[in-house]
């Protein structure tokens, strides 16, 4: 068995599905269709009840998202990102929608990535005052 520390997990091993040459001297592993191996790890570690830090860094790089980017989708801070991936535990909600986040990504449907960038533009774009009217046939806001 192959121990795949290159993943970034220490747990990972491959039962097969690798290939270890001698050049020049040095040992070289060559891991057949890396891509598909990684979507089955996220996914693995996805359906798990809660992610270590190292969990999270895997899916985080998996999805393409920075610590900053991933601190902006959670409405938290790169620090804090940064600190739940070296071993501080993360509040259950976060790692929810984490690991929510992973699996639509997997999947090719990106709504839930879509509607927080939506809460995210509107977070931004807060006025203070919301006016309503009556318009007859009930309220509604106003425009």
């Amino acid at each position: 068995m192959y121990h795949y520390t290159e993943s970034g997990l220490r747990n990972v091993w491959l039962a097969n599905g690798y290939k270890i040459r001698n050049i020049d001297g040095e040992d070289a592993v060559a891991i057949h269709d890396v891509d598909q191996l990684h979507r089955v790890i996220g996914g693995s570690l996805a359906n798990k009840p809660h992610l270590t830090g190292t969990e999270l860094r895997f899916l985080r790089k998996e999805i393409g998202l920075s610590q900053a980017k991933l601190a902006e989708l959670l409405g938290s801070t790169e620090q804090t990102v940064s600190l739940w991936e070296r071993g501080r535990r993360m509040p259950k909600a976060y790692d929810r929608l984490i690991r929510a986040i992973y699996l639509e990504s997997s999947d090719g449907n990106v709504k839930i990535r879509e509607m927080i960038d939506r809460l995210i533009d509107l977070d931004n774009k807060d006025s203070g005052r919301i006016v309503f009217e009556d318009v007859g046939s009930g309220w509604r806001k106003a425009a």
